[in-house]
Formats: C-alpha cells, sequence, structure tokens
C-alpha cells in the first residue's frame, strides 16, 4: 500500500483551476520528483497537502488515513512536514533556537519543553550543521541556511518531506552533497517529494518523476522514460535545455 496517494485532486481560484483532477501515489522510502514548468500548480499541491490551501475537488491519502480536510498542524503531527522555497528563520535567534521551535507543543504558549540539546544537535547533524548551532541565521552561507529548513523539517519527525526547490542558489557541489543528504534520509526511513527546477540533481535524485501542465499530469515514468518524452519537451516549451 502506497504511504502517500492523491486521488483527483482539484484546486481552484475562482474561474482559475490551479490543478486539475490530479492523482498519483507514493510508495514508502521513495523519491519522486515533481516538475513542471513555472505556475503548472506544484506549490499549489504542497499547499493543499499541507492544509494551507482547502481542497475543492478530490482526496489526499497519507499513511493509511484522509487527511483532506486536515489543518496544518494535524498533517505535520501525522508525520508529514514541508520544507518551503522560500527560507524564513527567525534571525533574532541562532540555529539550534529555531531548530528548536519546531520541537514545541502546537500551543502559542508553549515556550518550554522540547528537544533537548542533545537532540537538537542530532536533527543539525542529519543535515550537516551540527557545528553552526550558536550562529545566528544571517551569519550563514545561503547553502546552510536552506539546511537548517531542513533541519527544522527533520525536528518534526516526519515520515515524509516535501521539498519545494531545496537546490535552488546552490552551487553544483552543493547540489551534489544535499543529494547525498538526501539519500542517507531515505535510508534513515523518510519518504520525499522533491519540486526543483535544477534536473541535474534531480534527475540523479529520483527514482520517478511526475510532470504537470497547467494543473494536470502529462507523463509519469523513470527519469531516464521522462528525459525522453516528447510531451514534457513541448511543455517546457519545445526546448530540451532544461530536461
Amino acid at each position: 500500500m502506497s504511504l502517500f496517494r492523491l486521488d483527483g485532486l482539484t484546486k481552484r481560484f475562482g474561474g482559475l483551476v490551479a490543478v486539475d483532477d490530479l492523482s498519483f501515489e507514493v510508495d514508502r522510502g521513495e523519491i519522486v520528483g515533481l516538475i513542471g514548468p513555472n505556475g503548472s500548480g506544484k506549490s499549489t499541491v504542497f499547499n493543499c497537502t499541507m492544509g494551507r490551501y482547502k481542497v475543492s475537488d478530490g482526496s489526499i491519502h497519507f499513511d493509511g488515513s484522509e487527511i483532506t480536510d486536515y489543518r496544518t498542524h494535524e498533517v505535520v503531527e501525522n508525520g508529514l512536514s514541508r520544507v518551503s522555497q522560500e527560507s524564513n528563520p527567525i534571525t533574532e535567534m541562532p540555529v539550534a533556537a529555531n531548530i528548536k521551535l519546531f520541537t514545541l507543543p502546537n500551543s502559542v504558549l508553549a515556550f518550554r519543553g522540547g528537544a533537548t540539546d542533545e537532540e537538537i544537535y542530532q536533527y543539525a547533524a542529519r543535515i550537516d550543521l551540527e557545528d553552526k548551532l550558536e550562529e545566528m541565521p544571517d551569519e550563514l552561507p545561503h547553502a546552510d541556511i536552506r539546511r537548517l529548513e531542513i533541519a527544522k523539517a527533520l525536528a518534526t519527525e516526519p515520515e515524509m518531506l516535501l521539498l519545494d526547490e531545496p537546490f535552488a542558489g546552490m552551487n553544483q557541489q552543493e547540489i551534489n552533497d544535499l543529494v547525498d543528504k538526501f539519500e542517507e534520509l531515505r535510508e534513515e526511513g523518510i519518504t520525499m517529494i522533491v519540486v526543483d527546477h535544477n534536473m541535474g540533481g534531480l534527475m540523479k535524485l529520483a527514482d520517478r518523476i511526475v510532470v504537470i501542465h497547467n494543473g494536470s499530469k502529462i507523463a509519469e515514468g523513470s527519469p531516464e522514460e521522462i528525459a525522453e518524452n516528447e510531451a514534457v519537451k513541448r511543455a517546457y516549451l519545445g526546448s530540451t535545455e532544461a530536461m
């Protein structure tokens, strides 16, 4: 049985259909790439999954339960976490405190409790950030800011990660290092859906690729199959450069 499943997911904004009857599954331990041209609906899929947007039609299932109408904190409590495209650390707090915030009980008054220093160290170490725990976010290079976002998500103890543009702004060596880290996280039991425009990094990482265009699925297959798919090439405006 799949860990994650979309059944006919549809999201409308007035007369605009951002996601149109989208269905696909992700098996436990799998890394699936979700790609498409700008404006194709990828981030909307993530926003619907995480409860930020109310679904217009269809359903979302995770780990045997329907989560279509869950609020964001309920989705996270059930083991699904997102790394957003935008990095948003609290700049007045060091790295360790930023990570700890994501281990506190779900209450605006919950400023006590949460992870121990050792546990925070372990979350950071899983993404090679353990030497930066006392630094402030504005002291970090871009790649480490992105790693901090991943560490915050790991602090929620997810079974599955939704990764939105994790390679954005990184050089090739940083991308390669992050691909290796994601493989390690997979070995630890974390399933992933990855949205990214860096086809080199994504094709190296993903077991399978789902391609959407104008909110609809136009292709699904192995990275090799997708790279040769004519419908995918046409969706990218007739250019094979992105592939």
